[in-house]
């Protein structure tokens, strides 16, 4: 039971490692520099604005597949390790499944971990290289 604990809190500590970098898009600078509205900022923030010029930009089109794989590959993980939990809880006491249960509960935390900071490096590789070529918002 520790060894759950320990691991649901590291899990927890990097979730908030994590959360600044899940949530530096959600801000534009249009509200950093009081513009327009928050409907406005919010639709554009989750890519349903108004026509981009740069929305065929082959450079876009690669960071967007990147984007959907990646956040494909996390909601895989979550499904594992919602798997485990299931198996484990449906155990019985069986000490065999229990390992089993444990072993991919600790493979799909990898996993997920594996996930966030590939999404993290892609991401902030993405913005960069937008930035640089004069493309970045």
């Amino acid at each position: 039971m520790k060894k759950i604990v320990k691991h649901l809190l590291g899990l927890m500590a990097i979730v908030v490692l994590f959360a600044p970098v899940l949530s530096v898009h959600a801000i534009s600078k249009d509200t950093m520099f009081g513009g327009s509205s928050i409907k406005s900022n919010t639709v554009g923030a989750i890519g349903l604005a108004e026509y981009d010029e740069n929305k065929n930009d082959p450079r876009i089109i690669i960071a967007n597949v990147i984007k959907f794989m990646l956040g494909f590959l996390g909601i895989i993980a979550v499904i594992i390790i919602l798997f485990a939990g299931f198996k484990w809880m449906t155990a019985g006491g069986d000490s065999k499944k229990i390992d089993e249960a444990k072993d991919l509960m600790k493979n799909g935390v990898m996993g997920l971990i594996i996930i966030l900071s590939s999404w993290a490096i892609a991401n902030f590789v993405i913005d960069q290289l937008l930035n640089v070529t004069g493309n970045g918002a």
